[in-house]
């Protein structure tokens, strides 16, 4: 196989290099294959990146070497790669996020060795207004995704209380992720308090089970339900990205009753897919995480959790509007 390849992507021209490294050591996994599978589930996934502001997780020796995240998108870009503009307080200047529109730019990035993809809950042109709501359910060890499962039926539970609906899916790694599809006006300061007290409902309600706490000490054999990602300078991994793991996992859409599955037979096996797999998956299912991009749902008040919420709302400054605060405020600000 040749070092460097010169291909052509939707009339977009690209150099690809070092195809034959070998990314995942343990199955000899390598940069052509990280870039086949992405071409190949580019149907289904492209729809989950477009518009959002994308952390890169670079593994530039694979995943047994060093990896970085890198927020700005790299000046050597292509010039059709698209990028969003984000103010960054900590570094008192805008970033510009990378976006992946298309399929060349996707594929540029995955020859960047960009294995895992990391996208923001809202859309580069609102960033402070998510368009779902996620929990990232983590098992504190001898805990598993079986455990998960569980916490994530609570969680349904109380969605279907509200008549809401809401999608599971792998983290890729040892969890579970439940969404929960908005896309109706709603901003951070109302998404972060209903993630975070809805959390802390489940830990009164289920003590010997649920942690809402990040410490790790307090996690052991228990399932932290972690809300803090509901917030406009984090970035959650995409449905459908590779994970850097021993073996080229995929953090994957899954349905109730798979979940159900496997809580009944106990085997987190059952909630483990590869690369292969998720592609076998697509095909047999299609996108069952489309409904995240689409459905519109309005988020209850805090209220329903028994919690009231500020009896004013405070108005959400745009990201320009923000911007302008932080040129003019010399007061030292938390670092994105």
């Amino acid at each position: 196989m040749p070092s460097r390849s010169e291909v052509e992507i939707q009339g977009k021209k690209l150099v690809l290099s070092n195809l034959a490294k070998v990314m995942y050591p343990a199955v000899g996994f390598t940069k052509a294959q990280v870039i086949d599978y992405y071409v190949r589930i580019a149907p289904v996934l492209l729809p989950h990146l477009k518009d959002r502001p994308l952390t890169l997780k670079r593994y530039p020796n694979g995943v047994n070497g060093m990896h970085f995240y890198e927020k700005n998108c790299p000046a050597h870009r292509p010039e059709w790669v698209k990028t969003a503009p984000i103010w960054s307080p900590g570094n008192n200047k805008w970033m510009d996020y990378c976006l992946m529109q298309d399929l060349p730019s996707l594929v540029w990035a995955a020859n960047l060795a960009d294995l895992e993809l990391h996208t923001s809950l809202s859309l580069g042109k609102d960033i402070l207004r998510p368009t779902m709501m996620v929990f990232d359910l983590d098992p504190g060890a001898p805990a598993d995704i079986v455990q998960c499962c569980q916490v994530a039926f609570w969680l349904k539970e109380v969605f279907d209380g509200f008549k809401l609906q809401s999608f599971p899916k792998t983290s890729g790694s040892k969890g579970l992720q439940v969404y929960v599809p908005l896309n109706t006006p709603v901003t951070y300061e109302e998404t972060k308090p209903f993630a975070h007290e809805l959390a802390r409902l489940l830990e009164r309600r289920h003590p010997q089970q649920v942690v809402s706490e990040m410490k790790k000490v307090l996690r052991t054999g228990k399932v932290f339900v972690d809300w803090s990602q509901n917030d406009d300078y984090k970035t959650t991994v995409c449905v459908y990205s590779l994970r850097a793991k021993e073996r080229p996992m995929v953090s994957t859409p899954v349905t109730w009753e798979e979940v159900k599955k496997c809580l009944t037979k106990k085997d987190p096996q059952l909630l483990a897919f590869g690369s292969v797999a998720a592609l076998k998956r697509v095909e047999k299912f299609g996108d069952l995480f489309e409904p995240v991009l689409k459905l519109k749902q309005k988020l209850p008040p805090l209220s329903v959790l028994g919690v009231e919420g500020p009896k004013k709302p405070r108005k959400t400054a745009s990201a320009r509007e923000r911007a302008a605060v932080a040129r003019s405020t010399p007061a030292v600000r938390a670092k994105r």
